[in-house]
């Protein structure tokens, strides 16, 4: 008898449940209230996203701050893709700093409710200053840490 392993026989059913797994083709449409709130109302723009999908995304891109705006939009060799080659962004930038030069400023960005029914509101200004204030003392703290492993390197010699 072989010491080595066998691998353990496939069993009919279980094969069977993955594959029916695998086959899935249920749908579950929103319901109509939902559907009311969308942002886009014009089902066209599934034709125009399918009819070309790179002038399509570029499109929407463009929407966002970019401090370098890419040089391909998709770069695709499968099972690779990329996306905005060469470009560059800033999330937060993107998601909370364009936001206070305009009238969102003072709209809210950030509505917190806590389990006993308290609730906070903060606006894109006030989300914006504690972003900024928790950046701050991470960068304190950061420069903190580099002055003591200097400190540290330096006893050592």
């Amino acid at each position: 008898m072989s010491d080595e392993k066998q691998p353990a026989p496939k069993s009919d059913k279980s094969s069977g449940a993955i594959a029916a797994l695998l086959d899935e083709d249920r749908t579950y449409p929103p319901k109509v209230e939902f559907t009311k709130q969308a942002n886009v109302q014009d089902d066209s723009i599934y034709a125009q996203a399918e009819k070309d999908p790179e002038k399509f995304w570029a499109g929407v891109a463009s929407e966002l701050d970019w401090f370098t705006k890419w040089e391909k939009v998709l770069e695709w060799r499968p099972p690779d893709a990329k996306w905005f080659v060469g470009g560059k962004l800033n999330v937060s930038y993107n998601c909370l700093d364009r936001h206070i030069h305009t009238a969102r400023r003072s709209k809210a960005a950030l509505i917190w409710e806590g389990e006993p029914g308290d609730t906070r509101t903060l606006t894109y200004w006030d989300l914006y200053r504690e972003v900024n204030r928790f950046a701050s003392a991470l960068h304190r703290r950061r420069r903190i840490s580099a002055r003591a492993d200097r400190a540290v390197e330096a006893r050592r010699r």
